[in-house]
């Protein structure tokens, strides 16, 4: 028997506006699970639909199947269904259409869904109405990334701009970053991301069964941003060699890299480092509907044999050798998903932010990912919990020990710091540009008896660490050593500096210092040498002795690009006793000249505006190979790039970029200007378009 209906509309604008999906389309229906959305089937004749004789069919994956959850087939719902099955209830009737509202169940597997309508049971075959795609929802309190603040909802699920924290502890820098996740086409990359995971090649109907598992789902998301297992987005690269892509510091936002991605078969796109994982996984999981935020940790430890201690070597004329496999990186980029964890108990004891780790670093269960591991149990030292506690809360909280190398190969622990790791962790304020320091999620206060019992906690739960024996303390020095700054560094002038020495000592101390300046890539290796003095001096009792260096620009210029540091490190050793060995350091970020970007016009939908954009040149050389790029979802459809030879000292170059936004609301241009000597400043400015 022919079907009665003739068409079934969508409502796409209607619900995708009340399913907060309207960013992305109005086109194509897009809806997040447990909660209704509404479809009117229409007849060609009076009297031909009948409600109750509706039947309607949804699946998703290869081999959709009801026991695996892909499948469902279910009519009109007269009573209250259950919240694990589909359902239909009748909103409103005519003589010739019935509107529906459509409930998915709150924990159905994300993505594309093809639906089907059947008006009797004679029908073979249902009329295919087409395909809509079901997002995790944290507006609906049955779903398990709910989310109860509207603020943070807005935040952090459908704001797509943001701000990354980057550079060193005394000199943390913001970055904007636009992630873009409701830019018409990225939902279908994220959804790509998916399907060509190992474990969706391997098995996809239970790859496709188990989306309906956020903590499933961010980890899979989090091993398929590397691409060190699999065809994954990005590539890794460390140093200063990005031949074959483009430095980690040029991108400004994931929106490129994702297109990238895709357009180029899915090959990984070349380069990132931790800050562009972190933020390209930030726009996956907001588009796919889990709450995220992206999170830095400054001095953030990477312990590679799991004893939560972390070895760092020094040699005794200053210069800090390859001795380690641990490191202290000056900063280290993730994200935070917002989901409950039933898995570790039945109680909500671990649900909230869980900390995911796209960087491809060390191994989990064979595969370069990390997490989701509860920021509570990281407070509570519960590091025999999944997944990857233990490596997290040694970088988080750590104890750090230094040796001192002699030219024999001897070594002397000289400092035993339980306090320095896991500084200032940071993440933008909820509606606002500011940094909130969330240090206190992940641990007490140092120096307190409560974080060390946390710490004593951690070391006797974890899985794989053995226990630690306590070190021997070392003796309070009284001699204090300590390097400041006598002003601001700014990249293009010489670093002032002074080594200040105290003495509690009761006779006069002749000392050889070796002070050295080295190139540090932002993980904490040694890119190169830059630097080096040796002075001599007499520390007489109960005094101050303050004795200022300088290290010129000309011998840091080709050396500090991007994200390496100048470490500064200073050894002083007693004349008279050798076992006398005092350490000083220093991390040295010079700051980039400033640029400005301004807009001209009203900011007002579909009208068009002018960006501004002015560098000049504060130094006394000429800058080549200069470029300039500007990037903003929803004012820009792609990228603008100019670039031009060179600029001369004290030169000014002036853009304007004519754009018509696309979108309404809050959005953000972010502009890089790039050279030989400045790589990839950043500016940044905040467009609020109207539609009138």
């Amino acid at each position: 028997m022919a079907s009665d209906l003739t068409k079934v509309e969508l409502h796409c604008e209607l619900n995708n506006a009340a399913h907060n999906t309207n960013e992305i389309s109005t086109k194509r229906l897009i809806v997040r699970r447990g909660q209704p959305f509404l479809l009117t089937c229409h007849a060609s004749h009076m009297f031909n639909l009948t409600p109750d004789a509706l039947e309607f069919t949804v699946q998703t994956g290869p081999e959709p199947s009801e026991a695996l959850g892909t499948k469902s087939v279910f009519g009109i719902s007269h009573n209250h269904p259950t919240k694990k099955s589909w359902d239909a209830k009748v909103e409103e009737t005519s003589q010739t259409s019935v509107t529906l509202a459509i409930t998915s169940p709150a924990d159905a597997s994300i993505g594309e869904y093809t639906l089907s309508v059947k008006t009797n049971s004679y029908m073979k075959e249902g009329l295919s109405v087409g395909s809509f795609i079901v997002l995790f929802n944290p507006w609906c309190v049955d779903d398990w990334v709910h989310l109860p603040n509207e603020h943070e909802r807005q935040e952090y699920v459908l704001n797509e701009q943001g701000i990354l924290y980057m550079g060193t502890n005394g000199y943390i820098d913001s970055l904007a970053w636009d992630f873009g996740q409701f830019e018409d086409d990225i939902i279908d990359i994220c959804l790509k991301i998916l399907d060509v995971n190992p474990k969706c090649m391997r098995n996809a109907a239970e790859d496709f069964s188990a989306r309906c598992n956020s903590i499933y789902v961010s980890r899979v998301v989090s091993a398929m941003i590397n691409s060190a297992d699999d065809r994954g987005v990005l590539e890794g690269r460390w140093g200063s060699n990005f031949y074959g892509g483009v430095s980690p510091l040029h991108w400004n936002g994931s929106v490129d890299i994702l297109r990238q991605w895709r357009n180029r078969s899915c090959q990984p796109v070349k380069y990132g480092q931790c800050w562009v994982f972190a933020a390209v996984m930030c726009t996956v999981l907001r588009c796919l509907g889990i709450p995220c935020r992206v999170v830095t940790n400054f001095e953030s430890a990477h312990d590679t044999d799991g004893n939560l201690t972390i070895d760092d070597y020094f040699a005794d004329y200053g210069v800090k050798p390859k001795e380690s496999h641990d490191s202290v990186w000056n900063f280290h980029v993730w994200v935070e998903g917002w989901m409950r964890r039933p898995d570790l108990s039945k109680e909500s004891v671990y649900d909230g932010w869980q900390v995911l780790d796209p960087t491809p670093q060390e191994l989990s269960d064979g595969v370069h990912c990390c997490g989701p591991a509860p920021v509570k149990a990281l407070l509570m030292g519960h590091t025999d919990l999944k997944y990857d506690m233990p490596f997290i809360f040694a970088e988080v909280n750590g104890d750090r020990i230094t040796w001192l190398v002699g030219a024999d190969g001897s070594k002397k622990k000289i400092l035993s710091d339980t306090v320095s790791v896991g500084q200032n962790i940071s993440t933008k304020g909820v509606g606002n540009d500011d940094r909130s320091n969330i240090t206190s999620n992940y641990k007490h206060p140092e120096g307190t008896g409560k974080e060390r019992q946390i710490f004593k906690e951690a070391v006797s739960r974890g899985n794989k660490l053995r226990e630690k024996k306590p070190d021997p303390a070392l003796p309070a020095p009284d001699i204090s050593f300590k390097i400041e700054e006598q002003s601001k560094p700014i990249k293009g002038k010489d670093i002032d500096l002074t080594l200040v020495l105290h003495s509690d000592h009761p006779r006069s101390c002749n000392f050889l210092i070796h002070i050295n300046a080295q190139a540090m890539l932002y993980t904490g290796s040694v890119d190169s040498n830059i630097w080096s003095e040796e002075k001599q001096v007499q520390l007489l009792p109960n005094k101050e002795l303050k004795i200022p260096f300088q290290i010129p620009f000309s011998k840091y210029s080709d050396h500090v690009q991007g994200n390496n540091s100048i470490k500064v490190t200073a050894v002083a050793t007693d004349e008279e006793n050798s076992d006398a060995v005092y350490l000083a350091e220093r991390n040295i970020v010079p700051e980039n000249p400033p640029f400005k970007i301004t807009v001209t016009g009203s900011a007002v939908y579909c009208r068009e505006m002018m960006a501004e954009i002015i560098f000049e040149n504060p130094l006394s050389v000429t800058l080549n190979d200069c470029s300039m790029s500007l990037t903003g979802s929803g004012l820009l459809t792609r990228t603008v790039e100019s670039s031009f030879n060179s600029l001369g000292p004290g030169l000014r170059v002036r853009m304007h970029i004519p754009f018509i936004p696309y979108k309404v609301g809050q959005r953000l241009l972010v502009a890089d200007f790039d050279c030989d000597l400045f790589r990839d400043i950043k500016s940044s400015c905040h467009v609020d378009v109207k539609y009138y």
